[in-house]
């Protein structure tokens, strides 16, 4: 932990645990208003403080298959359903974002179609998930669902919180061809390669994720091998 903790104040000094999830809170930050109605899609039970809008917003409402979703304290109402059946009438939000939630869904373009229904017309859809092109997703791609739930847990996230991947809309061409299909405008796909979260587990791995972070990162030819992947697009 000495030389892990070495490599941080070298290469990393200034992040923190859930840098990317910090980073997308940003992103949501600039596109809402005290006035807005936002919906966040896969809320969940509430395990990112980062995606707590409560008192910025002038209501925060979250849907998700989990029904803890329900008592998810970040959330102004919580309803369990599934993110192809949103629960609410067309035009109801100004935003509609979701964290880590686009790798995980088997039928992407039913949840983008729904999501375009419930925006407001000139409303956003905002969602960070992991480019499927990085390592780690191949790597999720090739083993099983059991592995995930053990590598996550010592990673320190529970077994209950990790959930079947599927990686279909988790490109720019997949999200590009998702939204022009729904109806989105596309505004911004980013893609960004920080701290390698997953190989922090030891000091072997974690040489070879800042050799690979720093290749990547070394010029934009290779910006479609970086993890995080944050997309925007709006509603005409």
């Amino acid at each position: 932990m000495a030389l892990i903790h070495r490599i941080d104040q070298t290469f990393y000094l200034g992040y923190v645990r859930n840098w990317d999830d910090i980073m997308f809170r940003r992103r949501i930050l600039e596109a809402l208003s005290a006035d807005s109605e936002i919906l966040d899609l896969g809320a969940g039970a509430g395990i990112v403080e980062a995606m707590n809008f409560q008192g910025i917003a002038r209501r925060v409402c979250g849907v998700d298959l989990d029904p803890r979703v329900e008592s998810n304290p970040y959330l102004d109402e919580g309803r369990s359903a599934d993110a192809g059946k949103i629960p609410y009438p067309d035009a109801t939000f100004d935003l509609v974002f979701s964290d880590n939630v686009m790798e995980h869904l088997d039928e992407p373009e039913t949840v983008f179609a729904e999501a375009f229904r419930v925006l407001k017309s000139g409303g956003r859809l905002l969602f960070k998930t992991p480019n499927r092109n990085h390592y780690m997703a191949l790597i999720a791609r090739l083993t099983p669902h059991r592995f995930h739930q053990w590598f996550n847990k010592r990673r320190g996230r529970e077994e209950l919180d990790t959930f079947p991947t599927f990686y279909r809309a988790n490109s720019g061409s997949q999200v590009r061809r998702l939204a022009s299909a729904a109806g989105f405008a596309v505004e911004r796909i980013e893609l960004i390669e920080g701290r390698p979260e997953y190989l922090r587990i030891s000091t072997p791995t974690y040489l070879v994720g800042l050799a690979y972070e720093r290749t990547v990162n070394f010029t934009d030819r290779f910006s479609g091998l970086r993890i995080v992947m944050i997309a925007s697009l709006r509603k005409p």
